[in-house]
């Protein structure tokens, strides 16, 4: 195999990925991006199926994000009846593979794969025909 075709590769490659794995990053948040609940809950209810699990404590969804971070009110806020032992989160949130959702991959989940998979196959033609050349 050539050296250009070994180079062309690898560029085909770098250029199908480079561009959206800034994008890929961007859409996964976890409670650790946020500083306060408010923010985790806004995200939250922008959509409600939870992409990005942001309602992962121990025990049913109660689509309240990110439990465990501070509330801007909490210091302005009078105390009120706490919830029983039972019902506090014991572990912590569930980890998991971060964006993921029940739902299936999301539109830019499928296009990374298309396109990866358009460049190994375009990559395989190209190999082929090469190969086929010099013999």
């Amino acid at each position: 195999m050539s050296r250009h075709a070994i180079f062309a590769g690898i560029a085909a490659a770098f250029v199908s990925i480079v561009p959206l794995a800034g994008l890929a990053h961007a859409q996964d948040l976890d409670c650790r991006d946020f500083s306060f609940q408010e923010d985790a809950q806004a995200v939250f209810d922008q959509d409600t199926s939870d992409p990005n699990r942001l309602d992962e404590d121990q025990g049913l969804d109660d689509s309240i994000a990110c439990e465990v971070l501070p509330r801007r009110t909490s210091a302005l806020a009078t105390p009120t009846v706490s919830a029983p032992a039972s019902l506090l989160p014991t572990r912590g949130a569930r980890a998991g593979t971060g964006g993921a959702s029940a739902t299936g991959p999301s539109h830019w989940d499928v296009g990374i794969g298309v396109s990866l998979a358009a460049s190994g196959t375009l990559a395989a033609a190209g190999y082929t025909v090469l190969r086929h050349r010099r013999r």
